[in-house]
Parts: C-alpha cells; sequence; structure tokens
C-alpha cells in the first residue's frame, strides 16, 4: 500500500476511533486490500453538491468522523467570519440510511462549539432547508443526503446565509478550515445539547404558504381541481410534503405511488433512485396508465429533483427529459406572468450553460434577461444574491431535473415545482392542449432542440485518472470537425478562454473556473464535457437544432435530430 495511505491508515487504527471503526479497518487489510486503499486515499471534498461519497470507514468514505471533521470545521469558519455574533444553523435530513445519525452527529458538533441549531424532527425535503435557513435568519445550514445516488451513497450538502449551497472563497474557505483539523481529538462531539432546538411543523406550514403562493392561476385550478395527478416520492422525503402541497394549491385527485410511499433508505423498488431513470419511474407509469392520469410526476430522495410523465402526441405515455420540462416550465411562467399583467420590465431568469439554449430564444422573444451559469444549483442562488434588488427572479432550472420558481428557496426545489407543473397541466388542458401538443408548438415557435446526456462511469483511483486524461485529451487535441460539421468555437471554461476555431482570436469567458469544455459546431450543434462533481463520472451533453416547419414534420424532424446526436456520439467514439 502506498506509505501516504498507510499512514492514515495507522492514524485511524490507532486514534481514538471507535472499536467498529478499527474492527472494519482490520478486516479490509485482510480482505480486501484494495477497498481499504481506496477508502483512504483522498479525503472528500465538496463539489457542484457539496461532499458526497459511499458510506463505510475512511477518509474517502461517508461515516461519524468524516461528517464531525466537515462540521468542526465549518463551525471554526463560522465563527471566524461571524466574530462574536450569534451563530444559528438549520439541519435537515432525507430518508437514507445514516441520514438521521449524520444529522445528529452534525448538530451535536455545532451545537458543542456554541452554535444555536435548529434541527428538523425528522426527514424533510432539502428545498424547505434552504427556507429555514432564511426564515429563522440562519447563517448556515446543512442537509444530509446523497441526492440521486444509490443506496449506499450518503452526503453532507453545506449552505451559507442566503439559503444557497456555498460557492467560492467560502467552499474552498470551509475545506481549509477542515484540513487543518488533524485529529478527531480537535473535534467538540458533545456538550452543547441545550443549544439544539426541534423544528418541525409549524415551520412545514409556513412553507407551504410560500409555495402556494406561487401560484399564477389558482381560477384555473379550481375550474380543473380534479386532474389526475399520479405522483411518487420513490421512498423519499417529497412525501413530507408533497401531497400537502398538492392539496393547498387545490388538486384534488391525487394518487401516490403505493409501492414507493414508504420512505426506505434501502429503496427496495429501485436500483437508482433518480427520477432521471425509466426503470425508477416505472411504476409511476404503470400506476398512470391504470387511472388514465394527465401527468405522473416523481421527486429524488431528498425532493430537489422533479421528473415528470405525460401522453404524447401518439397518446403513449413518455417522460420528459430535464430540458424538455424546463422549456415547458420557463415558457409557460414567461407567458403566464404577461397574460396576468404580473411580468415586470426586469424579470430575469437563470439556467446552466449546458441547459438547452431554446430557453434563451424564448426568454428573448418573451423581453426577458436570460443568464447562463455554471453547473450546480448554487450559482443560480449567487446569481439571484448578485442581482437582488436590482432585477427580479423568476425561474431557474437545469437539465439534470432541477427547478426553482420565486426567490424564497435558494436551491432546486422539487415540492414547489411538482405543484407548478401540475397547474401548467391544468392550465393547458383548459385551453385544450395537451401538454405534448404544447411543446411542439413552442419547438415551432421558437426552434427545434433536442438534447441529449452520457454519463462515463470510471470509478476508483484509476477512473479519476481516467477522467482527467479524457479532459486534457479533448483540451490539448480538440477535434476540427465533428460529424461532418466544422468545430468553430472551443469554451474551455478551466482557461476561462473561449476561442474561434476558424480566425484563431480568443475571448474571456467571465464565469469562475470549472473544468467544462464545450464544442461549438458551424450546423449550431453544441457538445460540452465535464467530469460530476458528485459522481464518478464524466458526462457529454449534446444539443441539436433545426427550423420546425409545422406541427406534422414533428416526427420527421426529430428524427432527423436523434440521427444527428447518434453521429455525433459515434464519431467522437463514446460508445
Amino acid at each position: 500500500m502506498d506509505a501516504a495511505i498507510q499512514q492514515k491508515v495507522d492514524i485511524w487504527l490507532n486514534g481514538n476511533y471507535d472499536q467498529a471503526t478499527k474492527d472494519e479497518i482490520t478486516r479490509l487489510q485482510n480482505e480486501k486490500p484494495e477497498e481499504l486503499a481506496d477508502s483512504f486515499y483522498q479525503n472528500l471534498e465538496f463539489g457542484t453538491g457539496g461532499m458526497r461519497g459511499l458510506m463505510g470507514v475512511g477518509t474517502n468514505r461517508m461515516n461519524k468522523y468524516t461528517i464531525g471533521t466537515a462540521t468542526q470545521g465549518f463551525a471554526n469558519y463560522l465563527q471566524k467570519i461571524y466574530p462574536g455574533q450569534e451563530i444559528k444553523v438549520a439541519i435537515a435530513h432525507d430518508s437514507r440510511n445514516n441520514s438521521r445519525f449524520f444529522a445528529e452527529t452534525t448538530a451535536n458538533v455545532f451545537a458543542a462549539n456554541g452554535i444555536k441549531v435548529f434541527l428538523f424532527d425528522a426527514l424533510r425535503p432539502t428545498p424547505e432547508l434552504s427556507f429555514a435557513i432564511r426564515t429563522l435568519k440562519c447563517q448556515g445550514g446543512v442537509v444530509c443526503t446523497a441526492s440521486h445516488n444509490p443506496k449506499e451513497y450518503n452526503g453532507y450538502k453545506a449552505y451559507g446565509d442566503d439559503g444557497g449551497q456555498l460557492v467560492p472563497p467560502h467552499d474552498k474557505n470551509v475545506i481549509t478550515e477542515v484540513n487543518a483539523i488533524k485529529t478527531v481529538d480537535d473535534i467538540k462531539w458533545a456538550g452543547g445539547e441545550a443549544n439544539i432546538t426541534i423544528i418541525g411543523t409549524a415551520l412545514d406550514a409556513e412553507y407551504i404558504e410560500m409555495v402556494k403562493s406561487l401560484s399564477v392561476y389558482p381560477d384555473v385550478i379550481a375550474k380543473q381541481h380534479d386532474l389526475k395527478i399520479v405522483y411518487t416520492p420513490i421512498h423519499g422525503s417529497g412525501i413530507m410534503l408533497v401531497p400537502q402541497v398538492l392539496k393547498a394549491f387545490g388538486f384534488t385527485n391525487v394518487t401516490i405511488v403505493k409501492e414507493q410511499d414508504t420512505p426506505d433508505g434501502n429503496f427496495p423498488t429501485v436500483g437508482y433512485p433518480n427520477p432521471e431513470e425509466a426503470e425508477t419511474m416505472s411504476l409511476a407509469v404503470k400506476t398512470a396508465k391504470e387511472i388514465g392520469a394527465d401527468i405522473l410526476l416523481g421527486t429524488d430522495p431528498d425532493a430537489d429533483r422533479v421528473g415528470i410523465g405525460i401522453k404524447n402526441h401518439k397518446g403513449e405515455w413518455v417522460l420528459m427529459n430535464g430540458n424538455q420540462t424546463a422549456v415547458l416550465a420557463f415558457a409557460y411562467l414567461m407567458e403566464a406572468r404577461k397574460a396576468k399583467g404580473l411580468a415586470q420590465p426586469n424579470d430575469m431568469v437563470i439556467k446552466t450553460i449546458v441547459t438547452s439554449y431554446m430557453i434563451d430564444n424564448i426568454a428573448k422573444a418573451n423581453g426577458v434577461a436570460c443568464y447562463n451559469v455554471l453547473t450546480g444549483f448554487k450559482w443560480i442562488a449567487e446569481t439571484i444574491k448578485e442581482k437582488e434588488g436590482k432585477e427580479n427572479f423568476v425561474i431557474g432550472g437545469e437539465e439534470s431535473f432541477g427547478m426553482m420558481v420565486g426567490d424564497k428557496v435558494r436551491d432546486k426545489d422539487a415540492v414547489s415545482a411538482v405543484a407548478f407543473l401540475c397547474e401548467m397541466a391544468a392550465y393547458e388542458k383548459e385551453q385544450g392542449t395537451p401538454l405534448y401538443d404544447k411543446l411542439i408548438d413552442l419547438y415551432v415557435k421558437y426552434g427545434f432542440y433536442l438534447e441529449r446526456l452520457i454519463s462515463i462511469t470510471k470509478k476508483g483511483m484509476r477512473g479519476q485518472e481516467e477522467i482527467a486524461e479524457m479532459m486534457q485529451g479533448f483540451r490539448n487535441n480538440p477535434p476540427k470537425v465533428i460529424n461532418g460539421s466544422p468545430v468553430v468555437q472551443l469554451l474551455d471554461y478551466q482557461l476561462q478562454v473561449g476561442k474561434n476555431l476558424i480566425t484563431g482570436e480568443s475571448h474571456e469567458i467571465s464565469l469562475p473556473k470549472s473544468n467544462v469544455l464545450q464544442f461549438i459546431l458551424e450546423d449550431g450543434t453544441q457538445i460540452s464535457a465535464r467530469p460530476s462533481g458528485t459522481e464518478p463520472k464524466i458526462k457529454f451533453y449534446f444539443s441539436v437544432n433545426t427550423h420546425l416547419e409545422s406541427k406534422d414534420k414533428f416526427d420527421e424532424t426529430y428524427a432527423l435530430l436523434e440521427a444527428r446526436i447518434k453521429g455525433i456520439i459515434e464519431d467522437l467514439k463514446l460508445k
């Protein structure tokens, strides 16, 4: 074993760690040395979604000690930036195995450091944690969740005083404080229990009232209150609030998928609790078919991601991808606000650089500013904060099934998104336009954009190296032609430079540094490559577009765009 890794292992074997942890390390030494090396070769760090990893022993795993170390470092940082002030934090967790234990561990460490803690009485959706930070005027917050990852994972999302996830320099500064802790003896584990306040239904009521205020067409819901809705929380925290929010909106015909309505960290009906996965949503589709539903929706374990299913123009149930959902939602809200006289001259919407640029077209046509930010909802929250008081935030979204309506929450909010999407379905039903037909109408009006995502998994130490090598290869030797179309621009967000490959001219990219590459082709295609910040994957995003002459040309044009994406993937040898 590498000497540096062995040194870390020895610290855990000889330090002030519980006997069960030491016994597990010894077992791995004898039976699974490669797994032990992977458990210690690095320290978990904050990425686009905070700290996330497999549960188990070691510095590269989610456990009591990595949670304690992260919390002590976060506490030390909060005390540095708020000297002499009362510091308050809110803490929530989802349905995952160990999430309650991790949340209580986090609460105890903060409290032992003299910080006032608001701990939810049971599992709650991540967006309510963001809402709690703002409502209770906290300086920070934590939610213990691994979002949509498989059951073996857990995580730790850290938030600032605006209710958004930590952004630079705060995220790196917290890591600096964490790295300064050289022994678990530096962690204050207990002694501040009086600083912990349990919170629950009173805050739920405030959150539900806030979400209800987002409704644009309550009069339409009153007419379409019996819209047939199917909802699945996928064994997660959405069950705590989504049914209540739908009821508050006025919907009376909600069917919850019974096989998935109980919170369970083993996620027994799915392999991957992610509403992006067709298999995960299959029980909801089955239920929707059985009852003749109008719309189906699913949320991930911490209820920050939402997936929807609707009938297409052929009457078949289909699951929308994140870009299609975002296009429908952004267009609906901008059009509805204009129709109701709610639109403001300084309205703005925010999306990520890998989310459909069809939204930019829709925003421009409606006189709304559209800002593009790096991947990760924390950048949307940061932009709202920067423009607060100057521009009016309407909606934000990203292709990975994240959406946020209004600015009272500063992270993606699947709870309010479910209600909002159901209102959209009710409105279009009242107009006699099925949602899929509405999507096709938007393609005719604003351009037909089709997107696809491929994720390539590379696990362990070698996997991380392979991902780095792939990115470096594309960076040093960018392709000149892809699928017959010349590459006209290379945007390197790590170097913060955009280059015209035809003229050789360069321009500065004003966004923060991020390991993302984008290739812009002559035919308007956009290809993005980035390592995931939360999973051992490299992701490739493909966006192609063309003009759609009329609705009856939809299938033919869709096939052409599908073929173009397939050709790109084959040309880049990604399959």
